[in-house]
């Protein structure tokens, strides 16, 4: 898998400095469009690595804590360690350029619910441009999904080329929306070089299992926090 801390410094960062991943919970940021699935994998994650790790989850909506709501009605975690946070703006301006909100969010979850091992931070829909700041996550995902045609990948922007893992989600209804994986999957490389890219179906079961392998690939080794 690539080397996360080398070689694609982000252009949005506005110098905010990248945050030791060994302070406090490892932290993975999950962006992407409206729809793609992005609240899904959060739900997967959560049922899949629950058992081992102590995870917290922040979501971002704009005039809203729809997400929050929802994964708590689900119960993927225990609803105290599911936070939201309302942007009331443009969704990557809190996860990017003005960053307190979420910081704050993540300081009052782990004083009130202890050591964590993992903070799953979820933007609120946005475009191809979105990108987290370094001061806010340690790893980022994008999630695209089918339905939003082949040719989303060729697009680029910041969100596709410079995101740590870049997730095609909904591969099981591509055949219905005559949407060629494999020129995703073709230019999806083109743009992104090195960095992996994982096509999945958050429907299956074990849909999420190979990004939940990546991410504990780039978690620093150490013993999970109890309970």
């Amino acid at each position: 898998m690539h080397d996360i801390g080398t070689d694609h410094d982000h252009d949005h960062d506005h110098g905010s400095p990248r945050r030791d991943p060994v302070d406090g919970a490892f932290r993975v940021g999950i962006g992407g469009p409206v729809g793609t699935g992005k609240t899904a994998l959060v739900a997967a994650l959560c049922a899949l690595m629950s058992d081992e790790l102590r995870i917290g989850v922040v979501t971002n909506d704009i005039y809203t804590t729809e997400d929050a709501d929802t994964l708590k009605r689900r119960g993927v975690l225990d609803a105290a360690r599911i936070v939201a946070v309302e942007t009331g703006c443009c969704p990557h301006t809190a996860i990017r350029e003005d960053i307190t909100a979420n910081l704050d969010a993540i300081e009052d979850l782990e004083a009130r619910e202890g050591p964590l091992d993992l903070v799953l931070v979820e933007s609120g829909g946005d475009n191809l441009t979105l990108t987290f700041s370094k001061g806010l996550v340690d790893v980022q995902l994008f999630v695209l999904d089918v339905a939003g045609g082949d040719k989303v990948p060729r697009k680029g922007g910041p969100g596709v080329t410079r995101s740590d893992l870049l997730v095609v989600n909904k591969i099981d209804i591509a055949h219905l929306v005559h949407a060629d994986l494999g020129v995703m999957a073709r230019d999806a490389a083109a743009q992104r070089g090195d960095l992996p890219t994982v096509f999945v179906s958050l429907d299956a079961p074990e849909g999420a299992a190979p990004i939940a392998t990546w991410i504990r690939e780039q978690m620093p080794a150490a013993a999970p926090a109890a309970g």
